[in-house]
């Protein structure tokens, strides 16, 4: 039996600013919600990761969420983490930015959930880039 490829219908973009602190790995405590998937689930191509200034170094964790309370922590699986440096702001020369690919279906309602792992002055901007099917 042959199998037919299906592609995302609809662009789905979205983002959240990560700031605060988590010291989670169970997607629980101080969590942005970053993305969610439409009504016939999403595929999620990649995210791209800027500071938004002057930050300590930290780790942004990502955790798919199955649509339910991510304060209960059998509703979150960590799936992403990226180290992020130092940072600091300038007027004459770009902050570094990260571009992923995570590449992965998540079905309806399912959400992608981010923290830090220390707080940050400043800020990271985390775009996600997906489709609904």
């Amino acid at each position: 039996m042959a199998s037919t490829p299906i592609f995302p219908a609809t662009p789905n973009v979205s983002w959240g600013k990560l700031i605060d602190d988590n010291t989670n790995y169970d997607g629980t405590g101080d969590v942005v919600e970053l993305f969610t998937a439409g009504e016939n689930g999403s595929r999620i191509d990649f995210i791209k990761v800027k500071p938004l200034g002057t930050n300590v170094a930290t780790v942004l964790r990502l955790f798919v969420n199955n649509g339910s309370d991510p304060s209960t922590a059998t509703n979150n699986s960590l799936i992403f983490e990226l180290t992020l440096p130092e940072t600091t702001s300038s007027q004459v020369s770009a902050l570094a930015e990260y571009q992923e690919v995570l590449d992965i279906a998540i079905p309806a309602g399912y959400k992608l959930y981010g923290s830090l792992g220390t707080e940050v002055a400043a800020g990271y901007q985390v775009t996600v880039f997906g489709g609904d099917y």
